[in-house]
């Protein structure tokens, strides 16, 4: 492996990792539903989902940098395994932000009245969404791998360049009710207390730990397939 793939997520997850990450949300689950939150005007037991809503996009965010690093690997010294590496982390990012998107309409519906409001925040969102929705229709309409490869790597870069302004830059140049917002405050600058931060940011890293263990997952999986497939091929032949 080279020196600037050492220092990305390996898929393949050290146990002492793995059990770490079960831990970490294991207390995030336990200590979410039954620490003590401030009671804020409005938000009161429904704060709770910030340890949800919030750590799943902000893994959906680290994920797609990994996944769009290894575009930009894969585009700088093509492999398969570059490719394959790219688009699960990309899956399993894609994954997290339609959670974070559920979690947050869940909320949103609690403290504004409705799931969707139709907030700047959440459209921007959707619209990010969709756009990586679009990378994986793009590896799906074509037949050429090493094809495939370079143009949807290219397609990550520009996706993952695309997300950046769509989530954190246009929604606060916009008028919003979500935190952090349209000249509204963050959580930051309400009470998001100390007991808040023993469980917000310990739920940032399990979450992210877990999506790599996934993405690690389905990449052994992708790589026994195309051995299977070679076998298959050599038998024929």
């Amino acid at each position: 492996m080279s020196a600037k793939l050492k220092y990305l997520p390996s898929s393949s997850m050290k146990t002492w990792v793995k059990i770490l990450a079960i831990a970490l949300l294991l207390y995030v689950h336990i200590g979410g539903l039954l620490l003590d939150v401030p009671r804020l005007n409005i938000l009161n037991e429904t704060i709770r989902a910030l340890y949800f809503h919030v750590p799943m996009w902000f893994g959906m965010v680290l994920l797609f940098l990994v996944s769009s690093v290894y575009a930009i690997l894969y585009l700088l010294k093509p492999s398969s395994n570059l490719d394959a590496k790219s688009v699960e982390f990309a899956n399993v990012g894609l994954v997290f932000g339609i959670l974070g998107m559920v979690t947050g309409m869940l909320w949103a519906n609690y403290t504004w009245g409705s799931p969707w409001h139709g907030d700047p925040k959440q459209n921007m969102a959707a619209i990010a969404l969709l756009v990586y929705l679009a990378y994986f229709i793009l590896r799906g309409s074509i037949q050429n791998e090493e094809q495939k490869a370079r143009l949807s790597a290219v397609y990550n870069i520009f996706a993952f360049t695309a997300m950046i302004p769509l989530i954190f830059i246009i929604p606060r140049m916009t008028s919003s009710m979500h935190p952090g917002s349209g000249g509204n405050p963050g959580f930051n600058m309400y009470d998001l207390d100390s007991k808040m931060r023993l469980v917000f940011y310990p739920a940032v890293i399990g979450w992210f730990l877990i999506g790599v263990w996934i993405a690690g997952l389905r990449i052994k999986v992708r790589e026994l397939e195309e051995k299977i497939l070679d076998i298959q091929h050599d038998q024929i032949h």
